[in-house]
């Protein structure tokens, strides 16, 4: 009996070390894979913060030839943009006599107008000028003008950067430089035939791709959302030129 308990005590012994030594080279495995995960994303990251180090030189080269009122226009643009969404403006699709809807709701080009409001420019005023001296360059308007709407309707904004601003790429390519620097902070992007109109932020995803600001239900917002558009990106501009 005491043989017999003997055998049975070694056999649980031999089979206790060999589970031991398999879970700690199962360990050992996980943990240098695990490192080693670990490094190639620090090294990821590092590369891919280096693109947006680099990013920004390159926009800086780029603008360095630039009036500074020019460039600060453009920062101002973002900003404005910026409080559409801190404030989450309801997205609401009206007809306002005066042109202006209420602070606290609006559309796309609700925000681009504001935002153009806070870099000193009207642009109920300018685009309404340009209609009412150009009436045939905007088909939208059906040969029948309205300073109310017409404003409002990214169609008409888009016409009117085409003509007065400068148009840039519309495509997008992640970790390229050459590419990425073609976006920059304060650019205005039309979607979906110009039925949709966004800013660029000055905010990027570690790959350089920028973020966007924008009013589309159920409220205005900035967010990593341009590739999603970016099939049914119509126009990419950038004023003033």
């Amino acid at each position: 009996m005491r043989k017999k308990f003997f055998i049975i005590f070694l056999i649980f012994i031999c089979l206790s070390i060999i589970g031991f030594k398999f879970w700690a080279q199962k360990s050992a495995f996980y943990s240098k894979n695990t490192k080693e995960v670990q490094t190639k994303s620090t090294t990821s990251e590092k590369k891919q913060e280096t693109i947006n180090e680099k990013l920004k030189k390159e926009i800086a080269v780029i603008n360095s030839d630039k009036d500074k009122s020019v460039i600060k226009n453009r920062e101002a643009i973002v900003v404005g943009a910026r409080k559409e969404a801190e404030k989450k403006v309801k997205y609401k699709s009206e007809y306002y006599v005066g042109g202006y809807p209420p602070d606290n709701e609006g559309v796309c080009t609700d925000l681009v107008w504001r935002a153009f409001k806070d870099a000193g420019y009207n642009l109920k005023d300018m685009v309404d000028e340009d209609i009412r001296n150009h009436p045939g360059d905007y088909k939208r308007i059906e040969g029948k003008p309205d300073p109310n709407i017409d404003f409002r309707r990214v169609p008409n904004l888009y016409v009117y950067f085409k003509k007065y601003a400068t148009s840039i790429t519309t495509e997008l390519k992640p970790n390229d430089i050459k590419n990425l620097k073609e976006w920059q902070p304060g650019d205005i992007i039309t979607f979906d035939h110009s039925e949709h109109i966004a800013i660029v932020s000055d905010k990027r995803r570690t790959d350089g791709v920028p973020y966007i600001i924008h009013n589309a239900p159920p409220y205005a917002r900035e967010g990593d959302e341009i590739m999603y558009w970016m099939p049914r990106i119509t126009g990419h501009f950038r004023f003033p030129k």
